[in-house]
């Protein structure tokens, strides 16, 4: 095998090897844990050995704490999703889809005050904020419209459901 990298030709591993040993001086060569650089190029690995965490996805709590209480705030909107869901079995379908959209409004809340939410950070920040937000606002609204008796009533969904439905 060639070491010259040409057209057709194959790279040795002592090429890769040698390639990590060289100083970074862009800053998209970001350091590891022990301060040396990870890659020398703007060109990605070939391999890749780690992803960064979103922002605020670390410990909501101190590492001294059980596992649990470092993950509070995803906790607290699973278990009040959970508590939603049961409800929603128990067959009193608004109050449980209520109760479901407002943990997902809650876990919107939670990510954009705390700098650092445990594993309900899963995007960046304004994304996690945007669709907590809109998936919590549309069950909340959905369940407020739901027949009999919806407490939120849009007119101009009575005249589209007619519309589409003509006999």
């Amino acid at each position: 095998m060639s070491a010259e990298g040409g057209v057709g030709k194959t790279r040795d591993v002592e090429d890769v090897e040698d390639v990590e040993e060289i100083e970074v001086r862009d800053p998209v060569s970001a350091p590891d844990a022990e301060g040396r650089p990870r890659r020398t190029t703007r060109r990605f690995p070939l391999f890749t050995r780690d992803t960064a965490r979103p922002e605020g996805g670390g410990r909501a709590a101190s590492g001294d704490a059980p596992a649990p209480a470092r993950q509070w705030p995803v906790l607290l909107v699973l278990g009040l999703v959970a508590v939603g869901l049961l409800i929603t079995a128990l067959d009193v379908f608004r109050a449980g889809t209520l109760v479901i959209g407002s943990a997902l409004l809650a876990g919107a809340v939670l990510r954009w005050l705390l700098p650092s939410v445990g594993m309900l950070a899963v995007r960046s920040r304004f994304t996690d904020i945007v669709t907590y937000g809109v998936l919590g606002l549309v069950i909340v609204l959905l369940a407020l419209m739901a027949q009999p008796d919806p407490l939120l009533r849009v007119p101009f969904l009575k005249d589209a459901l007619h519309f589409t439905v003509d006999s």
